[in-house]
């Protein structure tokens, strides 16, 4: 289907934006339209049901202009995240958290992702335990996504316990940033399938989302931020403690771990289970238990997950 949106009464660049940024980020939910835009006019060609959905939120925009001096690329991201309230969250934690960069829905998968959803927004502290697969950190950065767009929060930080490169860090080639990233690289991989590349780095470059090893966290405060700790596990209660204490005004920190993924060379040094048991009791604080059932991957995964359980358990 091709057809022409044409602009009336309103100067091009106040609907595209300077280097037609602003048209950019909108045509990012649209991966499939071929989408041509020459002065007043907007040429479509691709699907019905993408060509009308573009025109209906194209409108949108439009009058989204009528009310304000100036568009960004934020206000495109609030005609497509903007259903996301705290209030329907607080009601089932069904509701879409935000797109990712192919306009699909992120939403939770399951019931103990909703209740990581619903607490989110009932607490400003969240430990999310349970097995690989879950799905843990991928809401809990889909969350954090949603905040920075809907300007809940000024940035997101994400760390992990560098623990697996601790020992080899030298031997690897490259800087400090080069060596690490390997260790990270599933913070920005989730963080992809969320964000355009484009706009995802101009977010790293001006420090507006950073991911750095749990270590570099140390004497910060960390204010009206979304913080993440991911692989929680491989961190000493001390470490944990560091990490906590952290927490400035306004800010949200969600700890996920895998009490049966320790890395470090003594199991029992893991801060994570006792850390929970001190503090779950505090209000502000929830904590969310996964299960091998709550498992989101590939069904193999949860098979897997079971037969090495079993195997610990004949170990044990």
């Amino acid at each position: 289907m091709k057809k022409t949106i044409k602009l009336e009464n309103i100067d091009p660049i106040e609907i595209y934006g300077a280097g037609n940024k602003i048209l950019e980020e909108f045509c990012t939910y649209f991966p499939g339209l071929k989408v041509v835009a020459r002065g007043d006019d907007i040429i479509l060609d691709g699907k019905d049901t993408q060509v009308e959905e573009f025109e209906m939120r194209f409108a949108e925009l439009i009058e989204r202009r009528h009310h304000k001096m100036n568009l960004t690329v934020f206000d495109v991201e609030d005609i497509f995240d903007g259903e996301t309230s705290p209030d329907r969250f607080r009601l089932n934690g069904e509701a879409v958290i935000i797109h990712n960069t192919e306009g699909k829905p992120i939403k939770a998968r399951s019931r103990t992702q909703q209740d990581m959803v619903k607490a989110y927004f009932e607490n400003d502290l969240i430990f999310a335990l349970g097995p690989a697969g879950t799905g843990k950190t991928y809401i809990a950065i889909a969350l954090a996504v949603r905040a920075l767009k809907n300007r809940e929060i000024k940035r997101i930080i994400l760390t992990r316990p560098a623990v697996e490169a601790g020992e080899r860090l030298g031997f690897l080639p490259g800087d400090l940033k080069d060596k690490l990233d390997p260790y990270l690289q599933p913070l920005y991989d989730a963080l992809g399938d969320m964000i355009p590349a484009k706009r995802l780095q101009e977010f790293m470059n001006d420090g507006t989302i950073q991911i750095a090893p749990l270590a570099y966290m140390r004497g910060r405060t960390l204010d009206r931020a979304c913080v993440i700790l991911d692989e929680a596990q491989n961190t000493n209660l001390g470490q944990l403690k560091m990490f906590l204490t952290r927490m400035g005004t306004s800010a949200k920190f969600i700890v996920t771990g895998d009490a049966s993924q320790v890395d470090l060379p003594h199991k029992e040094d893991s801060g994570l289970i006792r850390g929970v048991k001190m503090l779950e009791d505090i209000k502000g604080i929830s904590v969310i238990r996964f299960t091998n059932e709550d498992i989101v991957r590939h069904p193999l995964v949860n098979k897997i997950v079971k037969a090495f359980d079993r195997h610990d358990s004949e170990l044990s």
